[in-house]
């Protein structure tokens, strides 16, 4: 090859180099200014593990979660190993030379005594001890600082490390500070869920005593005079009372609502006549939109049981599902007694006794679960009918609905 053709080709060479390296060196410094200073991209690290962390420990303290936890909580203390536990046994390991996982409650036993986080060094840590095998075994001191939530300490996070500075017990006695916030959060969601579901079940109360005695006494009146409408009405009764009392879940959907409705609008027909008239207008885009187990029925019941039955005459009620691009409305309204404006603040406060449980239960219910934004709307005045409101977002991925359980 002439001599030029090859100093044209290492010339092009030494081009394409330059330019790859110029492409590699203009990424970085992108990346650079994009992340900005190193203590910026250090925040951002740390910030990315706590909220990795905390999605795992929305339920508390729980082997799964921890296990998937403990893999940032580590990265945010730079530990070669983590472990974490409750009060009685170890929830997760995280990091290298697991054989140490074994020493870990040994470990923690002082700290969850005591409740003071402590310094364990290479005596207690013995790799021969523990069983470790690995040749340069990094995991020479430890930091244990406990977990303290309610005023009792329910766990421990132990970080190793082959030295223990000053530094580190500040930061593991900080990430088990966030790790209790969590845990108290979690706690304070299942306090909410509970609350909930003691809610439901007085709801159910609520519908033993009075629709089901009416309910029947409506079906008995037809067993003579027409027994094939008692048959039918003894079908609608079970399917509704099986509905609304065997259900362990939260939520359902608004399709499961209206049609328990439904059921409970025909028992009422039979016992009011052509004195119950019900229209109903549903888009059919929001039947599957999630809801607050029985949380229409108890509207519809207010409606039958304060409109119908205080008045003389037909009465009428309207029901309306619509659907707005992040919500479905539904709205319930009664042409009969209506409510002075003062005794519904009373009634929406608590402040009624046993009067219009169901509003009050209600409206608890949905700002518990969608925020104060979202509790009921009703307009009311004496004698001119009640319209309750009711806005619930289309969107809802933290909910599900659980399978019946009988």
């Amino acid at each position: 090859m002439a001599p030029d053709v090859l100093t044209f080709a290492a010339l092009i060479l030494v081009v394409a180099a330059g330019a790859a390296v110029g492409v590699v060196a203009w990424r970085l410094w992108r990346s650079r200014r994009d992340f900005g200073s190193e203590a910026e991209r250090a925040s951002y690290t740390i910030l990315h593990s706590a909220a990795q962390a905390g999605r795992y420990l929305r339920k508390g303290l729980e082997p799964e979660g921890a296990a998937k936890a403990a893999h940032h909580l580590r990265s945010m203390l730079g530990a070669p190993a983590l472990a974490l536990t409750d009060a009685s046994r170890l929830l997760a390991w995280d990091g290298e030379s697991a054989a140490h996982a074994g020493t870990v409650m040994a470990l923690a036993a002082k700290t969850l005594v005591q409740g003071r986080a402590r310094v364990a060094h290479n005596d207690e840590l013995d790799c021969d001890a523990a069983g470790c095998t690995a040749p340069e075994c990094r995991l020479r001191e430890a930091v244990i600082a406990p977990v303290r939530a309610g005023g009792r300490v329910i766990g421990t996070v132990v970080a190793f490390t082959p030295s223990t500075g000053v530094g580190l017990v500040r930061a593991a006695g900080e990430v088990a500070d966030w790790v209790a916030t969590q845990a108290e959060l979690a706690e304070l969601d299942r306090s909410r869920t509970l609350l909930m579901e003691a809610e439901v079940r007085a709801l159910r109360a609520q519908i033993s005593p009075h629709f089901i005695y009416n309910s029947l006494n409506a079906i008995a009146s037809y067993i003579l005079t027409d027994p094939a409408r008692a048959r039918e009405l003894v079908v609608e009764f079970a399917d509704f009372t099986r509905y609304s009392f065997r259900r362990h879940g939260d939520f359902t959907t608004l399709a499961e609502e209206l049609r328990s409705i439904d059921q409970y609008l025909l028992l009422e027909r039979a016992r009011f006549g052509e004195r119950l008239q019900v229209s109903l207008r549903i888009a059919p885009e929001v039947l599957g939109i999630l809801i607050p187990f029985l949380s229409l029925q108890p509207l519809v019941e207010n409606a039958v049981r304060h409109g119908l039955e205080a008045r003389e005459g037909v009465g009428h009620i309207s029901i309306t599902a619509e659907d707005t691009p992040h919500e479905a409305v539904v709205r319930i309204e009664d042409d009969g007694a209506g409510m002075d404006p003062e005794r519904l603040r009373d009634v929406l406060a608590g402040h009624a006794g046993g009067i219009h449980v169901g509003l009050r239960n209600v409206d608890a219910r949905l700002r518990q679960v969608y925020g104060d934004d979202h509790g009921l709307v009703v307009e009311t005045a004496p004698g001119q009918g009640t319209l309750i409101t009711m806005r619930i977002p289309k969107s809802q991925p933290q909910h599900d609905v659980r399978p019946p359980v009988d």
